[in-house]
């Protein structure tokens, strides 16, 4: 299992359009595919929208938000989980 969390930043004007995108047009692409497990939408006060999904195998990339839309490109780090 891996988790992929993808964290981006909206402009201020932009941040229910970009969560709407996220929610409506991103996802939607990605959780149909086999090794797409689940997802998760968090957003901030801050204007930061973070998905977590998880993934069976390599995860794959959500398409690239509108640039209107965001202050700054999306970060992602994939995770393992650890055996304690």
């Amino acid at each position: 299992m891996i988790a992929r969390m993808w964290e981006v930043r909206a402009l201020g004007s932009g941040f229910d359009e970009l969560l709407a995108w996220v929610c409506d047009e991103a996802l939607p692409q990605v959780e149909v595919l086999p090794s797409h497990v689940s997802s998760e939408v968090y957003s901030s006060t801050d204007h930061r929208i973070v998905v977590i999904s998880k993934w069976r195998n390599t995860p794959a990339d959500l398409p690239a938000p509108p640039e209107r839309l965001t202050a700054r490109a999306p970060h992602v780090w994939d995770f393992t989980p650890v055996d304690r």
